[in-house]
Protein backbone atom coordinates (compact mmCIF):
# COMPACT_ATOMS: atom_id res chain seq x y z
CA UNK A 1 0.00 0.00 0.00
CA UNK A 2 1.77 3.02 -0.92
CA UNK A 3 1.17 6.08 1.67
CA UNK A 4 1.75 9.58 0.84
CA UNK A 5 3.44 12.05 3.29
CA UNK A 6 4.24 15.54 4.00
CA UNK A 7 6.85 17.02 5.84
CA UNK A 8 5.67 19.66 7.84
CA UNK A 9 8.04 21.98 10.40
CA UNK A 10 11.68 20.55 9.91
CA UNK A 11 14.82 21.51 11.61
CA UNK A 12 17.87 19.96 11.11
CA UNK A 13 17.40 17.85 13.90
CA UNK A 14 14.06 16.69 13.97
CA UNK A 15 11.74 15.60 11.59
CA UNK A 16 7.78 15.64 11.50
CA UNK A 17 5.97 12.89 9.43
CA UNK A 18 2.52 13.90 9.07
CA UNK A 19 -0.76 12.37 6.91
CA UNK A 20 -1.41 14.61 3.92
CA UNK A 21 -4.63 16.06 3.45
CA UNK A 22 -5.34 14.30 0.58
CA UNK A 23 -5.19 10.61 2.30
CA UNK A 24 -6.99 11.26 4.95
CA UNK A 25 -9.80 11.93 2.89
CA UNK A 26 -10.49 8.20 2.55
CA UNK A 27 -8.93 5.01 4.30
CA UNK A 28 -7.12 3.27 1.76
CA UNK A 29 -7.79 -0.29 1.39
CA UNK A 30 -6.10 -3.24 0.30
CA UNK A 31 -7.60 -3.94 -3.28
CA UNK A 32 -8.82 -8.09 -1.91
CA UNK A 33 -10.36 -6.32 0.91
CA UNK A 34 -13.82 -5.43 0.94
CA UNK A 35 -15.24 -1.60 1.80
CA UNK A 36 -15.93 -0.46 5.44
CA UNK A 37 -19.18 0.15 6.26
CA UNK A 38 -19.18 3.29 8.81
CA UNK A 39 -22.35 3.96 10.56
CA UNK A 40 -24.85 6.13 8.57
CA UNK A 41 -24.13 8.72 12.34
CA UNK A 42 -20.33 8.52 12.12
CA UNK A 43 -19.53 8.95 8.39
CA UNK A 44 -15.65 9.07 7.53
CA UNK A 45 -14.30 12.59 7.51
CA UNK A 46 -10.43 13.75 7.90
CA UNK A 47 -11.58 16.28 10.96
CA UNK A 48 -13.33 12.98 12.62
CA UNK A 49 -9.81 10.59 12.29
CA UNK A 50 -7.67 13.56 13.53
CA UNK A 51 -9.44 14.53 16.71
CA UNK A 52 -10.06 9.92 17.01
CA UNK A 53 -6.03 9.79 16.49
CA UNK A 54 -5.42 11.71 19.41
CA UNK A 55 -7.86 10.73 21.60
CA UNK A 56 -6.81 7.68 21.34
CA UNK A 57 -3.24 8.40 22.76
CA UNK A 58 -4.05 10.54 24.92
CA UNK A 59 -3.73 9.24 29.13
CA UNK A 60 -5.96 11.90 30.23
CA UNK A 61 -8.70 9.64 29.47
CA UNK A 62 -7.98 7.21 32.12
CA UNK A 63 -8.70 8.42 36.03
CA UNK A 64 -4.98 9.23 36.92
CA UNK A 65 -3.62 10.38 33.57
CA UNK A 66 -1.56 7.01 33.21
CA UNK A 67 -3.17 4.72 30.60
CA UNK A 68 -3.97 5.85 27.34
CA UNK A 69 -5.80 3.33 24.48
CA UNK A 70 -2.29 3.25 22.88
CA UNK A 71 -1.12 1.95 25.70
CA UNK A 72 -2.72 -1.29 25.41
CA UNK A 73 -2.58 -1.66 22.03
CA UNK A 74 0.89 -0.72 20.26
CA UNK A 75 1.43 -0.49 16.80
CA UNK A 76 4.93 -1.87 17.50
CA UNK A 77 3.31 -5.53 18.24
CA UNK A 78 0.75 -5.30 16.03
CA UNK A 79 -1.90 -2.97 17.78
CA UNK A 80 -1.88 -5.60 20.66
CA UNK A 81 0.12 -5.77 23.88
CA UNK A 82 3.01 -8.02 24.29
CA UNK A 83 2.12 -9.10 28.28
CA UNK A 84 -0.55 -11.53 29.31
CA UNK A 85 -2.50 -9.21 31.47
CA UNK A 86 -1.77 -5.61 30.42
CA UNK A 87 -2.00 -3.36 33.78
CA UNK A 88 -4.34 -0.31 33.63
CA UNK A 89 -4.73 2.10 36.32
CA UNK A 90 -3.17 2.29 39.69
CA UNK A 91 -1.53 -1.24 38.39
CA UNK A 92 -4.24 -3.26 38.44
CA UNK A 93 -3.80 -6.26 36.26
CA UNK A 94 -6.35 -6.52 33.14
CA UNK A 95 -9.02 -9.37 33.22
CA UNK A 96 -7.90 -10.79 29.45
CA UNK A 97 -5.47 -10.51 27.10
CA UNK A 98 -5.58 -7.41 25.26
CA UNK A 99 -6.48 -8.58 21.32
CA UNK A 100 -5.01 -6.23 18.20
CA UNK A 101 -7.46 -4.04 16.79
CA UNK A 102 -5.99 -4.39 13.10
CA UNK A 103 -8.74 -5.10 10.97
CA UNK A 104 -11.50 -4.19 13.84
CA UNK A 105 -13.30 -2.38 11.33
CA UNK A 106 -14.51 -5.54 9.80
CA UNK A 107 -15.65 -7.18 13.18
CA UNK A 108 -19.74 -7.83 13.45
CA UNK A 109 -19.05 -7.68 17.73
CA UNK A 110 -16.25 -6.86 19.79
CA UNK A 111 -14.91 -7.88 22.95
CA UNK A 112 -14.10 -11.62 23.59
CA UNK A 113 -17.20 -12.70 24.86
CA UNK A 114 -18.80 -10.50 21.59
CA UNK A 115 -21.32 -8.34 23.86
CA UNK A 116 -20.87 -5.11 22.05
CA UNK A 117 -22.40 -4.46 18.53
CA UNK A 118 -20.15 -1.47 17.26
CA UNK A 119 -16.75 0.19 18.07
CA UNK A 120 -18.31 3.19 19.16
CA UNK A 121 -19.57 1.15 21.99
CA UNK A 122 -16.61 -0.86 22.87
CA UNK A 123 -14.74 2.35 23.52
CA UNK A 124 -16.85 2.58 26.69
CA UNK A 125 -15.71 -0.37 28.07
CA UNK A 126 -11.75 0.22 28.75
CA UNK A 127 -12.98 3.90 29.75
CA UNK A 128 -15.30 2.41 32.48
CA UNK A 129 -13.50 -0.70 33.11
CA UNK A 130 -12.19 -0.38 37.00
CA UNK A 131 -8.93 -2.53 35.90
CA UNK A 132 -8.18 -0.35 32.88
CA UNK A 133 -9.06 3.37 32.91
CA UNK A 134 -11.28 3.64 35.83
CA UNK A 135 -13.17 6.26 34.81
CA UNK A 136 -16.31 7.70 33.38
CA UNK A 137 -16.73 9.40 30.14
CA UNK A 138 -18.73 12.38 31.34
CA UNK A 139 -15.68 13.13 34.14
CA UNK A 140 -13.40 13.00 30.47
CA UNK A 141 -15.72 15.29 29.11
CA UNK A 142 -15.03 17.61 32.10
CA UNK A 143 -11.43 17.15 32.33
CA UNK A 144 -10.72 18.32 28.79
CA UNK A 145 -13.76 20.37 28.79
CA UNK A 146 -10.79 23.72 29.29
CA UNK A 147 -8.95 22.41 25.96
CA UNK A 148 -9.21 24.99 23.50
CA UNK A 149 -7.75 22.93 20.86
CA UNK A 150 -9.80 19.65 21.39
CA UNK A 151 -12.83 21.99 21.37
CA UNK A 152 -11.61 23.43 18.45
CA UNK A 153 -11.28 19.96 16.56
CA UNK A 154 -14.45 18.75 17.51
CA UNK A 155 -16.56 21.14 16.43
CA UNK A 156 -14.79 20.79 12.93
CA UNK A 157 -15.34 16.89 13.29
CA UNK A 158 -18.98 17.02 14.66
CA UNK A 159 -20.00 20.57 14.68
CA UNK A 160 -20.61 19.79 18.48
CA UNK A 161 -18.53 20.65 21.87
CA UNK A 162 -15.87 17.38 22.61
CA UNK A 163 -18.59 15.06 24.75
CA UNK A 164 -19.17 11.64 25.04
CA UNK A 165 -21.08 11.42 21.55
CA UNK A 166 -17.48 12.87 19.90
CA UNK A 167 -14.97 10.97 21.94
CA UNK A 168 -16.41 7.78 21.02
CA UNK A 169 -17.21 8.30 17.36
CA UNK A 170 -13.74 9.98 17.02
CA UNK A 171 -11.80 7.17 18.89
CA UNK A 172 -13.80 4.67 16.29
CA UNK A 173 -13.53 6.36 13.17
CA UNK A 174 -9.13 5.87 14.29
CA UNK A 175 -9.47 2.78 15.31
CA UNK A 176 -11.52 1.85 11.95
CA UNK A 177 -8.71 3.24 10.04
CA UNK A 178 -5.84 0.43 11.44
CA UNK A 179 -6.01 -1.93 8.24
CA UNK A 180 -3.76 -4.69 8.02
CA UNK A 181 -3.14 -6.30 4.28
CA UNK A 182 0.71 -6.15 3.47
CA UNK A 183 1.63 -9.27 4.56
CA UNK A 184 3.56 -11.90 2.64
CA UNK A 185 0.42 -14.11 1.94
CA UNK A 186 -1.23 -11.10 0.98
CA UNK A 187 1.52 -10.59 -2.02
CA UNK A 188 1.46 -14.01 -2.60
CA UNK A 189 -2.48 -14.19 -3.53
CA UNK A 190 -1.93 -11.13 -5.55
CA UNK A 191 0.89 -13.04 -7.31
CA UNK A 192 3.18 -10.32 -6.17
CA UNK A 193 5.20 -12.92 -3.58
CA UNK A 194 6.62 -16.72 -3.93
CA UNK A 195 6.22 -18.43 -0.62
CA UNK A 196 8.94 -21.10 0.49
CA UNK A 197 8.70 -23.91 0.33
CA UNK A 198 8.50 -25.02 3.83
CA UNK A 199 5.66 -21.79 3.84
CA UNK A 200 3.65 -23.70 1.40
CA UNK A 201 4.12 -26.41 3.09
CA UNK A 202 2.41 -25.14 6.50
CA UNK A 203 -0.05 -23.02 4.18
CA UNK A 204 -1.20 -26.24 2.26
CA UNK A 205 -1.96 -28.02 6.06
CA UNK A 206 -3.25 -25.14 7.39
CA UNK A 207 -6.18 -25.08 4.95
CA UNK A 208 -6.46 -29.07 5.29
CA UNK A 209 -8.91 -31.27 6.60
CA UNK A 210 -5.76 -32.87 8.67
CA UNK A 211 -5.98 -29.42 11.21
CA UNK A 212 -8.93 -27.78 10.23
CA UNK A 213 -7.24 -24.28 11.42
CA UNK A 214 -9.34 -23.31 8.94
CA UNK A 215 -12.51 -24.05 9.29
CA UNK A 216 -12.27 -21.20 12.07
CA UNK A 217 -9.82 -18.91 10.81
CA UNK A 218 -11.62 -18.54 7.50
CA UNK A 219 -11.50 -15.24 5.01
CA UNK A 220 -9.36 -12.92 4.15
CA UNK A 221 -9.63 -11.61 7.90
CA UNK A 222 -8.38 -15.78 9.30
CA UNK A 223 -11.13 -15.61 11.77
CA UNK A 224 -14.69 -16.43 11.10
CA UNK A 225 -15.63 -13.91 14.31
CA UNK A 226 -17.39 -17.31 15.96
CA UNK A 227 -17.44 -18.52 19.53
CA UNK A 228 -15.58 -21.43 20.66
CA UNK A 229 -13.82 -23.22 23.31
CA UNK A 230 -10.17 -24.95 22.32
CA UNK A 231 -9.76 -27.00 25.38
CA UNK A 232 -7.31 -24.90 26.77
CA UNK A 233 -8.18 -25.59 30.74
CA UNK A 234 -10.25 -27.86 31.69
CA UNK A 235 -11.63 -25.51 34.65
CA UNK A 236 -11.30 -21.42 33.20
CA UNK A 237 -11.58 -18.75 35.32
CA UNK A 238 -12.94 -16.41 33.13
CA UNK A 239 -16.33 -17.41 32.07
CA UNK A 240 -16.36 -16.56 28.47
CA UNK A 241 -19.50 -15.81 26.50
CA UNK A 242 -21.67 -16.83 29.69
CA UNK A 243 -20.69 -13.91 31.17
CA UNK A 244 -23.40 -11.93 28.34
CA UNK A 245 -25.92 -14.57 27.35
CA UNK A 246 -26.11 -16.33 31.02
CA UNK A 247 -26.39 -20.02 28.87
CA UNK A 248 -24.56 -22.83 30.30
CA UNK A 249 -23.43 -23.70 27.15
CA UNK A 250 -21.55 -20.88 26.68
CA UNK A 251 -19.30 -21.15 29.66
CA UNK A 252 -15.71 -20.93 28.42
CA UNK A 253 -16.47 -20.01 24.67
CA UNK A 254 -14.50 -16.67 23.16
CA UNK A 255 -14.33 -15.28 20.16
CA UNK A 256 -12.02 -16.60 17.71
CA UNK A 257 -9.29 -14.09 17.11
CA UNK A 258 -8.08 -13.13 13.58
CA UNK A 259 -4.35 -14.72 13.08
CA UNK A 260 -3.15 -11.60 11.03
CA UNK A 261 -0.17 -10.16 12.54
CA UNK A 262 0.24 -13.28 14.94
CA UNK A 263 3.99 -13.33 14.85
CA UNK A 264 3.61 -9.86 16.52
CA UNK A 265 1.29 -10.53 19.00
CA UNK A 266 2.14 -12.51 21.46
CA UNK A 267 1.54 -14.37 24.21
CA UNK A 268 -1.86 -15.60 22.67
CA UNK A 269 -5.15 -17.09 23.91
CA UNK A 270 -7.81 -15.13 25.73
CA UNK A 271 -5.42 -14.96 28.97
CA UNK A 272 -2.41 -14.80 27.43
CA UNK A 273 -1.45 -17.99 28.54
CA UNK A 274 1.23 -19.66 25.88
CA UNK A 275 4.15 -17.22 24.88
CA UNK A 276 4.90 -18.43 21.76
CA UNK A 277 3.70 -19.86 18.40
CA UNK A 278 5.38 -23.15 18.78
CA UNK A 279 3.43 -23.89 22.06
CA UNK A 280 0.14 -22.96 20.36
CA UNK A 281 1.06 -24.99 17.52
CA UNK A 282 1.77 -28.05 19.95
CA UNK A 283 -1.40 -27.16 22.10
CA UNK A 284 -3.65 -27.81 19.10
CA UNK A 285 -1.69 -30.84 18.01
CA UNK A 286 -2.12 -32.17 21.38
CA UNK A 287 -5.83 -32.18 21.18
CA UNK A 288 -6.07 -29.88 24.02
CA UNK A 289 -6.86 -30.37 27.61
CA UNK A 290 -10.89 -32.12 28.43
CA UNK A 291 -13.91 -29.74 28.56
CA UNK A 292 -17.30 -30.39 28.00
CA UNK A 293 -18.17 -27.36 25.53
CA UNK A 294 -14.77 -27.93 23.77
CA UNK A 295 -15.21 -28.06 19.93
CA UNK A 296 -15.15 -30.85 18.22
CA UNK A 297 -12.57 -29.71 15.79
CA UNK A 298 -10.04 -29.84 18.73
CA UNK A 299 -8.60 -33.39 18.44
CA UNK A 300 -5.19 -34.90 18.11
CA UNK A 301 -3.64 -33.82 14.64
CA UNK A 302 -0.45 -35.99 14.90
CA UNK A 303 1.83 -33.90 13.15
CA UNK A 304 5.37 -34.23 12.82
CA UNK A 305 8.32 -31.84 13.72
CA UNK A 306 8.22 -30.28 10.50
CA UNK A 307 4.99 -30.10 9.63
CA UNK A 308 4.79 -28.41 13.29
CA UNK A 309 7.68 -25.81 12.30
CA UNK A 310 5.93 -25.45 8.48
CA UNK A 311 2.82 -23.77 9.98
CA UNK A 312 4.66 -21.26 12.35
CA UNK A 313 6.44 -20.44 9.18
CA UNK A 314 3.08 -20.02 7.22
CA UNK A 315 1.41 -18.33 10.10
CA UNK A 316 4.45 -15.41 10.65
CA UNK A 317 3.44 -14.96 6.39
CA UNK A 318 0.27 -12.93 7.72
CA UNK A 319 2.64 -10.61 9.63
CA UNK A 320 2.73 -6.90 8.25
CA UNK A 321 5.74 -5.45 8.62
CA UNK A 322 4.24 -1.84 7.09
CA UNK A 323 1.67 -1.83 10.18
CA UNK A 324 4.25 -1.70 12.52
CA UNK A 325 6.06 1.38 11.08
CA UNK A 326 3.19 3.29 9.57
CA UNK A 327 3.43 6.73 10.64
CA UNK A 328 -0.28 7.44 9.53
CA UNK A 329 -0.95 5.66 12.42
CA UNK A 330 1.60 6.63 14.77
CA UNK A 331 1.06 8.60 17.78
Amino acid sequence: MLWVFLLLSCTDKDEILVPSNKILEKIAIPAHFPEINFPAENAYSAERWILGKKLFYDKRLSIDSTVSCGSCHKQSKGFADNVSLTPGVFGRAGVTNAPTLANIAYHPYFTREGGLPTVEMQVLVPISEHNEFGFNIVEIEQRLKADAAYQEMAMKAYGRSLDPFVITRSISTYERSIISGNSKYDDYTLGKAILSKEEMLGKDLFFSEKTNCSQCHSGFNFTNYEFKNNGLYENYAHPGRFRLTQKESDVALFKTPSLRNVGFTSPYMHDGSISTLTEVVNHYNSGGRNHIHKSNLIMPLGLTENEKKALVAFLHTLDDYVLLTNPYLSE
